[in-house]
């Protein structure tokens, strides 16, 4: 059946006129859905009548929570299951502006970047909006707090998924809903430049983070094969022209990785890149997953990685760890979940 929280106002308003009620009862309907109604029983003012009718057509069942571990830093980890048996993983930190919360956008990932736990076992499946949506608001729901910012860089990757989460945007962006303003967005790719140049498009106020992880072709195409279809030259240039578009700063986000990718030369040779762009570049000590020899760069090389950008004018900061304890990087829940028989 019909996920209620997939649909928009309108698309609830063709329900409503089919039920043979009057309009303003999708209004109603669409902010208990987007409220986090978890059954058509609770929705009272509305009549019984309806929410029968609608009980037969679509379900409001929220995600069961399989699992949750909260982090020493207060970072909290959920772990979703699906109605179709899938799970799916949602983290929601804490900072000094407010509550981000970072959301999967598919069910498993094919883009096989080696240093990655989502991609181990491939794609199973793309999400619906509402499954996205009820990421950002069960979470909140859950915690008791008020989510201020959004990140869609969990679990899969969002381009490969780009009509449900562009629907998933307006929803979430929906003043009788949650209310989050685009601007307070963010979306990560590891570079499928066809859907940046769509993204663009749709004029949005998004910020588009970019996982670049390496300053060539050599190294880049080693540890993600999409950079084999798009390499570095391409996606850079996808990158340029949805700047001069949107007018928005491009975050790229780069994985340090001991030895390999975080030598002095890598710095300069990624500084080369993106001088003169309106960019700010992200540094992140790899999280390490048991399925890969990587290992992340020492604090000392990440510092050193991060002061050669920003003396050759390209802004970098190191992203600070949240709930390293509890395996908060993407997929690494997920995989040990299913791994062990769903325990």
């Amino acid at each position: 059946m019909q996920n209620l929280r997939d649909l928009m106002e309108q698309e609830i308003g063709e329900l409503v006129r089919e039920a043979g009620q009057p309009a303003y009862r999708a209004g109603q309907i669409f902010k208990w859905a987007q409220s986090g109604a978890r059954s058509f029983d609770d929705m009272t003012d509305v009549p019984k009548s309806l929410r029968a009718f609608l009980a037969e057509r679509c379900t409001v069942a929220p995600p069961a929570l399989l699992k949750r571990q909260i982090a020493r830093d207060g970072t909290r980890k959920y772990l979703w299951g699906l109605s179709d048996g899938n799970c799916i993983e949602t983290v929601l930190m804490e900072y000094k502006h407010g509550y981000s919360v970072c959301v999967s956008t598919q069910a498993g990932c094919r883009m096989g970047c080696v240093f990655c736990a989502s991609t181990k076992g491939g794609l199973v499946r793309n999400l619906t909006p509402g499954e996205i949506l009820e990421q950002v608001l069960f979470a909140g729901l859950d915690a008791g707090v008020r989510i201020s910012n959004i990140v869609l860089m969990g679990t899969g990757e969002p381009l490969d998924n780009m009509d449900a989460v562009l629907k998933f945007l307006q929803l979430v962006n929906n003043e009788k809903g949650l209310g989050i303003g685009e601007r307070h967005i963010s979306l990560s790719t590891s570079g499928l430049v066809d859907r940046i140049y769509a993204l663009e498009k749709e004029a949005l106020q998004i910020t588009l983070s970019v996982s670049l992880h390496a300053p060539n072709n050599a190294l880049r195409s080693q540890i993600m094969p999409v950079n084999r279809r798009w390499p570095v030259e391409e996606l850079l240039a996808a990158c340029r022209s949805y700047t001069a578009a949107t007018h928005r700063r491009i975050s790229y986000e780069y994985a340090l990785i001991r030895g390999f990718n975080d030598t002095e030369a890598c710095a300069r040779e990624l500084a080369g890149l993106l001088h003169g762009q309106l960019a700010h570049v992200n540094l992140i000590r790899l999280n390490e997953i048991e399925e890969s020899p990587l290992k992340p760069s020492s604090t000392e090389a990440t510092q050193r990685f991060c002061d050669i950008l920003n003396k050759s004018g390209v802004t970098a900061t190191v992203r600070r760890r949240l709930g390293f304890d509890i395996d908060a990087s993407c997929g690494q829940l997920r995989r040990k979940y299913e791994q062990n028989g769903g325990v």
